[in-house]
């Protein structure tokens, strides 16, 4: 029998700690609803907004009144102890059990993807590296298609209007997946190193939300703000409060939303193939850009740019070689939910 390896001493003393409160009047059953900090290590608003509502809730100033809510504020220990976004990989991509765990993140997820399975809504509670206004990403419309089948459409776009911020975006599954298959394409006869497996495997794309919705579940990635902006804390927090209104597991009725939102739809995705590629300047996730706008320069002197009319979404200046450098998206036809 050959011996497992020894786990490294860095995350040998690391576990996932979470929190669970159930509503007591068995008359009043209600949804399973599971609140996520920190999936990215240096993303930690939503870590510091959950520690601030379960020293509420063990104060008796918010009660649980059905259903059950779970709080994990650190969702990758190892990642948040080195506070960086990622430990041995980035967790939220190729989200799945595995029978034999390659890295640490591997090992969390088999952890986590039992959680999911057992809740029936997620709030997932990011940061951004560049500057702009929060935002929350949703799913697909209700399908029944190979990549991505989903039922909840309603139920999600819901949660995403009560979260708060006045930009949805959605689309980033099917998006990920064209911009694998160009990436695959690419590491033809490259080698098939764990990395690049990874990378270029659809189900990299698969993170929390995409993995809840594979259960039949459902859920919503609510992107707070700039990492280092303190205003990032509320808009998680407010997030947090209403997502529990909404759902009547307290009992605090949800503030009214407005229907009307800036839905904007993810349509590509473009790589960094090299370490010298650089933007043209400092892009902010929603900057707008015209059709031929020139957004970075390759290392080879090749501009990129705008294939139409859109917006820079997620940019990222220091980017891992061969990864997401930046997403282009446009304005869904109809401005209103």
């Amino acid at each position: 029998m050959t011996a497992k390896p020894p786990v490294p001493q860095a995350t040998s003393s690391l576990h996932l700690r979470s929190h669970t409160f159930h509503g007591l009047d068995p008359s009043r059953p209600g949804p399973r609803l599971l609140v996520l900090g920190a999936v990215h290590g240096n993303e930690t608003c939503g870590t510091q907004a959950i520690t601030q509502l379960l020293e509420e809730i063990d104060r008796g100033q918010l009660a649980i009144q059905r259903g059950s809510v779970t709080f994990i504020p650190v969702t990758n220990p190892l990642a948040y102890q080195l506070k960086q976004r990622t430990g041995d990989r980035n967790l939220n991509r190729n989200m799945a059990p595995t029978a034999n765990p390659q890295d640490f993140e591997d090992r969390i997820a088999n952890v986590l993807c039992p959680i999911l399975e057992a809740h029936d809504v997620l709030l997932d509670l990011h940061s951004f590296h560049t500057g702009g206004a929060p935002f929350v990403m949703i799913g697909p419309q209700n399908n029944s298609g190979v990549l991505e089948p989903f039922t909840h459409a309603a139920e999600e776009m819901q949660l995403a209007l009560h979260t708060g911020p006045y930009r949805i975006v959605e689309g980033w599954l099917d998006t990920y997946a064209r911009g694998v298959q160009r990436r695959a394409a690419r590491a033809a006869g490259d080698g098939s190193g764990r990395s690049q497996t990874l990378v270029t495997s659809t189900n990299y794309g698969v993170g929390t939300t995409e993995y809840m919705r594979s259960r039949g579940g459902y859920g919503v990635t609510l992107e707070c703000g700039q990492h280092d902006d303190p205003k990032g804390v509320e808009v998680a927090r407010h997030a947090i409060l209403q997502t529990l209104a909404l759902l009547g597991i307290t009992a605090a009725a949800p503030e009214p939303v407005t229907m009307e939102r800036d839905i904007l739809r993810l349509v590509d995705v473009t790589d960094r193939d090299h370490a010298g590629d650089t933007f043209t300047r400092e892009w902010r996730s929603f900057d707008a850009v015209k059709s031929g706008e020139v957004i970075g320069t390759r290392y080879s002197g090749e501009a990129v740019s705008a294939p139409a009319d859109g917006f820079v979404v997620f940019p990222n200046p220091r980017g891992e070689v061969g990864q997401e450098w930046f997403y282009f998206a446009q304005r869904r036809l109809q401005d209103a939910v």
